[in-house]
């Protein structure tokens, strides 16, 4: 009897943590290290966009990687000045560790210098991206 309880205690506790961590993946959230990193051109190998970058770190076997790479290209031709790079994880470790990446897909939402105003760990929906844009350029945003 005893060992029930404790396998029905274990997959409650199991269920609760997995409804936690899916309603927080892919949400687009601020921490206190971000708006005070800033990245430069030279650190992602690539240039910065006019309005904004959405910098996303990747792994070859990410499945979830590929979607968001599609949605963040797709998103980044519809708005003006917005440049999509994505960078290997495994490749910038350096980077990785500076910025605090522990999961892949992670989308860091840089404005126009290079500082770090959002941060989506898992894959983010579209809107939570145009609205983190918005938000960065300081106006509304109507992808084309």
């Amino acid at each position: 009897m005893t060992g029930l309880v404790v396998c029905v205690g274990v997959l409650v506790l199991a269920s609760i943590f997995g409804a936690v961590q899916a309603a927080r993946s892919g949400r687009l959230r601020l921490r206190p290290m971000d708006g005070v990193v800033g990245l430069s051109a030279a650190e992602i190998g690539a240039e910065l966009g006019e309005r904004v970058t959405l910098l996303q770190f990747s792994t070859a076997v990410c499945r979830p990687c590929r979607a968001t790479r599609r949605m963040l290209a797709e998103v980044a031709v519809a708005v003006p000045g917005a440049a999509h790079v994505e960078i290997d994880a495994e490749a910038r470790l350096e980077l990785v560790r500076r910025l605090e990446i522990l999961r892949t897909p992670t989308v860091l939402i840089l404005d126009p210098a290079g500082r770090v105003v959002g941060r989506a760990s898992g894959q983010p929906r579209r809107a939570d991206v145009i609205a983190a844009i918005g938000k960065a350029t300081g106006a509304s945003v109507a992808p084309s």
